[in-house]
C-alpha cells in the first residue's frame, strides 16, 4: 500500500481506517493509477489464470481499489474474446472476456481497455478479473468482490468503507 490520507473530508458514515487500512473516501475524484508489487494471484479452481507482481492499482473515491495485471502475466490463451462493451467516463471503452478453465467456461470474467484515454494509457497492456467470477488473491489473502455485480473493486482486509455498489449507494 502506498495511498495516503492526503485531508480531504470523510462522509459521516464513513468508517474510520485503522492501522494497515486506506479509506475508500480518502480516494481522489479523479481516479489514479498506482504501482503495487505484492503478489496478486488469479485462478479458476486450481488453474492458475495470471500470477503477478507488477500490477497496478485504480482508486477512486467511494470504490476499493481495481487490480490490473500486466498482459505478460496472464495466460491469455485462456482468456475469449466476448461480445458487448462498456463505457467509462475516465478510461474509455471496455472489452469483457471469458476464461476457458479445465471443464467450464466462465462468461464475463474480466475486461481490458484496448485503447484506454488520457491519462490511463498504460491500462492498454492490462487486464483486470471479477473476483465475484474467480478467486483472486492479493499478497495471499483472498479479495472479496465490490457489492452490487457491475464494478470490479477488489477488496481486503486493508479496505475501509462503504463501498459503491452496496445497498443505498446509487447516489454516491
Amino acid at each position: 500500500m502506498a495511498w495516503k490520507y492526503t485531508g480531504t473530508l470523510r462522509p459521516p458514515f464513513a468508517e474510520f481506517p485503522v492501522d494497515g487500512q486506506e479509506s475508500v473516501w480518502d480516494y481522489p475524484r479523479t481516479p489514479i493509477i498506482e504501482q503495487d508489487s505484492r503478489l496478486v494471484v488469479v485462478k479458476l479452481d486450481d488453474l492458475v489464470i495470471a500470477e503477478s507482481s507488477r500490477s497496478v492499482r485504480v482508486l477512486e473515491t467511494a470504490s476499493p481499489p481495481t487490480f490490473y495485471l500486466h498482459a505478460d502475466d496472464v495466460q491469455t490463451d485462456l482468456l475469449i474474446q466476448e461480445e458487448g462493451s462498456t463505457y467509462c467516463e475516465w478510461k474509455g471503452v471496455a472489452l469483457y472476456f471469458g476464461i476457458r478453465g479445465l471443464d467450464t467456461i466462465v462468461h464475463r470474467a474480466g475486461w481490458f481497455y484496448p485503447r484506454p484515454k488520457a491519462p490511463f494509457e498504460e491500462l492498454a497492456t492490462y487486464v483486470s478479473f471479477y473476483p465475484s467470477k474467480l478467486d483472486c488473491f492479493v499478497a495471499g489473502e483472498r479479495v472479496r468482490p465490490q457489492p452490487g455485480g457491475y464494478y470490479g473493486g477488489w477488496l481486503t482486509s486493508e479496505i475501509a468503507g462503504p463501498v459503491k455498489g452496496a445497498p443505498g449507494s446509487a447516489n454516491w
